[in-house]
């Protein structure tokens, strides 16, 4: 039985859910912050509507992540298996706060990062159908302890199949680390073992998010703008 206490702070955008691995739950009425109060390329300026998640945010929680692994892993190594192209840059903060962890601690978790890159997005939408582009032998799995490191989870669908296609191979075990987690209500199972933020139904950019290749140079997480659908839709 896990037990779930909620906090609400005063003015805070999050819930904090406490359980077996806190969650940071950002509010459904949350407006983010003001364009003016952060830096990123001028560019996107009429392409997004706020910072949704600062960056600096984003790498305290991480941090956090990298000790929930740490915790967790009963191996000395493990195979983190890295989702392109959207999850490379939480892949490799995570990877390096583990490394930074274990020279500090007086247990080192090795890991060796392998990728794989999926396509399932048409402009805004999860389509249902997923693409593995390139090698789709993951056969240096079997055996291993392994982390799917995925930027975000939305429907679900993508990451159903892409373990389905990981157990194949038969790895000692799998885990997944999400930055990202949608609150859907179609969503009837927790495919992630590490949530980073649980956020409502917006369309997400930056952190290396991207919508059809661009916006992946933001550092702060962002919601884009009808706009910016529009200016890059293909």
């Amino acid at each position: 039985c896990i037990f779930l206490l909620t906090k609400s702070l005063q003015g805070s955008p999050v819930h904090f859910m406490f359980s077996l691995c806190c969650l940071v739950q950002i509010k459904d009425d949350w407006p983010g912050y003001n364009l003016d109060l952060f830096t990123y390329p001028e560019h996107y300026h009429d392409d997004i509507e706020n910072v949704y998640i600062p960056h600096g945010v984003i790498m305290d929680r991480i941090e956090r992540l990298a000790r929930y692994v740490m915790e967790d892993f009963e191996d000395s190594k493990i195979m983190v298996l890295c989702v392109l192209k959207g999850g490379y840059k939480f892949c490799a903060d995570l990877v390096e706060f583990i490394k930074v962890l274990g020279r500090s601690s007086n247990r080192y978790l090795e890991t060796r990062v392998e990728f794989i890159r999926l396509k399932s997005y048409l402009n805004d939408q999860s389509t249902e159908d997923l693409h593995i582009i390139g090698s789709s032998d993951l056969s240096f799995l079997r055996g291993k302890s392994v982390l799917v490191v995925e930027a975000i989870v939305d429907t679900g669908k993508t990451m159903k199949a892409l373990l389905k296609h990981v157990e194949t191979f038969e790895p000692k075990m799998v885990k997944v680390a999400g930055l990202l987690v949608k609150r859907l209500s179609t969503m009837t199972e927790s495919l992630t073992d590490y949530v980073g933020f649980e956020i409502p139904n917006r369309f997400v950019v930056g952190y290396a998010l991207d919508y059809n290749e661009y916006f992946r140079d933001l550092n702060h997480i962002c919601v884009i703008s009808k706009t910016g659908k529009m200016k890059y839709k293909i």
